[in-house]
């Protein structure tokens, strides 16, 4: 069965977050409490207190993160109501995660070892098991929107249906506002193929998988209008907005992304460095992250990725285009390993790494792998040890 190692990957991380997190349930389950609000009808969650982050507006509480994970949740309220474990959706979502990308890796025809190490480098030399082994709301809408972008991105560079990209798409962008900006990326690759096949995409081209992908996100855009009509009255989304506006970190009044936030942001994820002090752990990483620079330095691999060319373009538009956002948000994601935001554009980086791996990395590549993914191992170890036991 061609799929096995991708399985066994995927179930062996499942198993490896469920034991990094001892086997508990995060008390910051606000997307439990979205899903039993859907269970009941209604999009207003029954408030337990301020441990739980939600904006109240005109008289209700709402969670005002995508609801993606809450709709993942549904079948597991059904059975055991507020009770259900959301950090083991977490779990579940980052073994789909690996198992996605060890599929990607597997269509680029890398070999096992380049495989296993890429991947191993998307769980650990990200924030992606951390956030997996904690399971807060923030956090299992990172991990979410991670696998939902690999399949997406399989799927892509696989068989190309339309309607199934456009699926995968909408789950990530549900999960993470800021992947509607990978669209126009996959709608691309979509018309004009991937080009690692250019016979095949010659052959194949047609507007077929664009327009189903295109049938897809409409009855999608309605329903997210529909959601927003429910809970505030009008058909786009003010949660974030109206979120700023009562944030002590934010303003009364305005957008939460202004230009004037770049400089903090680019500090956060390029420069801010961990504590070195000489007691036990000796490398304290601040409750406000680590900069990308010290945590993620493989992930630079992706710049020598070079063909083929529009794949290579699609990939670095998606990128950049849903790394602006997050760098002019007002917050760096504050209680963090590392930079957990970078996890919306991370996945498109680790495909251009896992094409520059086709043709071999040097040897300095693979140790800059090893010291992300001990990165990654050590931040997860440090905040169960110390932060939250």
């Amino acid at each position: 069965m061609k799929r096995a190692p991708a399985l066994a990957a995927g179930l062996l991380t499942v198993l490896a977050v469920l034991v990094a997190a001892g086997f508990h349930a995060t008390p910051y389950n606000n997307y439990v409490l979205l899903a039993d609000a859907f269970r009941h009808g209604r999009v207003w969650i029954d408030w337990p207190g301020a441990y739980i982050d939600a904006l109240p507006y005109a008289g209700r509480y709402y969670v005002i993160e995508a609801p993606m994970p809450a709709l993942l949740l549904l079948p597991a309220v059904f059975v055991w109501g507020t009770a259900a474990n959301q950090s083991l959706l977490a779990a579940l979502l980052a073994g789909v995660a690996i198992f996605a990308a060890w599929e990607i890796c597997r269509e680029l025809g890398l070999r096992p070892f380049a495989t296993a190490f890429a991947c191993g480098l998307m769980l650990l030399g990200t924030d992606l098991f951390w956030c997996a082994t904690f399971g807060d709301v923030w956090f299992v809408a990172h991990v979410s929107c991670v696998a939902f972008t690999l399949l997406a991105l399989r799927e892509v560079l696989g068989r190309r249906r339309g309607w199934l990209v456009a699926l995968f798409a909408v789950a990530a962008l549900e999960s993470r506002f800021t992947l509607v900006a990978a669209l126009p990326a996959y709608a691309a690759l979509l018309w004009f193929g991937t080009g690692l096949d250019p016979q095949r995409d010659r052959a194949g081209r047609s507007a077929r998988p664009l327009l189903a992908f295109v049938a897809v996100l409409v009855p999608a855009a309605a329903l997210w209008v529909a959601y927003n009509e429910l809970r505030w009255g009008v058909p786009y989304d003010i949660g974030y907005t109206a979120w700023y506006h009562s944030d002590r970190a934010g303003s009364p009044d305005g957008s939460p992304f202004r230009l004037e936030y770049l400089p903090m942001q680019l500090y956060s994820f390029f420069v801010q460095l961990p504590d070195l002090r000489p007691d036990f752990p000796f490398v304290f990483p601040s409750y406000a992250g680590v900069a990308l620079t010290w945590t993620s330095p493989a992930f630079l691999a992706a710049l020598l990725a070079r063909r083929p060319a529009r794949l290579v373009l699609a990939l670095w538009f998606a990128t950049l285009a849903c790394a602006i956002p997050n760098f002019l948000y007002y917050v760096n994601g504050f209680a963090q390993f590392g930079m957990r935001h970078a996890l919306d554009f991370e996945p498109f980086l680790f495909v251009l790494i896992a094409l520059a791996a086709r043709r071999g990395l040097a040897a300095a590549w693979l140790a800059l792998g090893v010291w992300s993914m001990a990165a990654g191992a050590y931040g997860t170890w440090y905040w169960r040890a110390f932060i939250r036991h």
